[in-house]
């Protein structure tokens, strides 16, 4: 294991296992099943390792608590795909990783905006963390988010995302993914 990179998949796997038991917000899953079958969904898929990580973390922003977190009673973190974003980066994580995450949330706000069967697949959860969310974009912001370089894979991951609420499912835990940590952090120069 690249010891440079130890320090950090060491606090990733941790807060992630620590959130273990939390509900995910009004989901029949905990964080962690929901970060786990979300990071599932993007292997079954063929989805390259930075965007399986980027799927595993895509709601690490839940669970830090910075001075730029925005928190609901209901709803947990609003900002998290942001706050997310930016606690990824500060650890090494590639630019495309958490620029995924970071887009997560407006991938959401982007498909209510120019599907409106988008809105009636969501989880009863998810409408309401929409509204907290600035609900779907408007004409130009889904225009101007319509140009994203990475517009697919977020896409991509933000369907898995609401595919990631199944309580029966089991698969791998986040354990798993420890070498594919490694393996990008060190390719990163950490």
């Amino acid at each position: 294991m690249d010891e440079s990179a130890d320090p950090v998949v060491e606090e990733v796997i941790s807060l992630l296992q620590d959130s273990g038991g939390e509900q995910y917000f009004g989901e029949a899953v905990t964080k962690l099943q929901h970060a786990e079958q979300c990071a599932w969904h993007a292997q079954q898929a063929g989805a390259d390792e930075e965007l399986i990580l980027a799927s595993l973390l895509h709601d690490v922003g839940h669970l830090i608590d910075t001075e730029s977190t925005i928190r609901d009673d209901r709803a947990g973190v609003i900002n998290h795909d942001d706050a997310g974003r930016r606690w990824l980066l500060e650890r090494g994580f590639s630019a495309r990783l958490a620029a995924l995450v970071g887009g997560h949330v407006d991938a959401k706000r982007y498909l209510t905006a120019t599907n409106a069967a988008y809105v009636e697949r969501l989880s009863p959860a998810s409408r309401e963390t929409l509204r907290l969310q600035g609900g779907p974009m408007d004409e130009s912001s889904a225009e101007a988010f319509a140009r994203e370089p990475e517009l697919r894979d977020m896409l991509r991951l933000r369907s898995w995302d609401e595919m990631a609420k199944d309580p029966k499912w089991q698969g791998p835990p986040v354990a798993s993914y420890r070498e594919m940590l490694v393996r990008h952090l060190s390719r990163r120069g950490r």
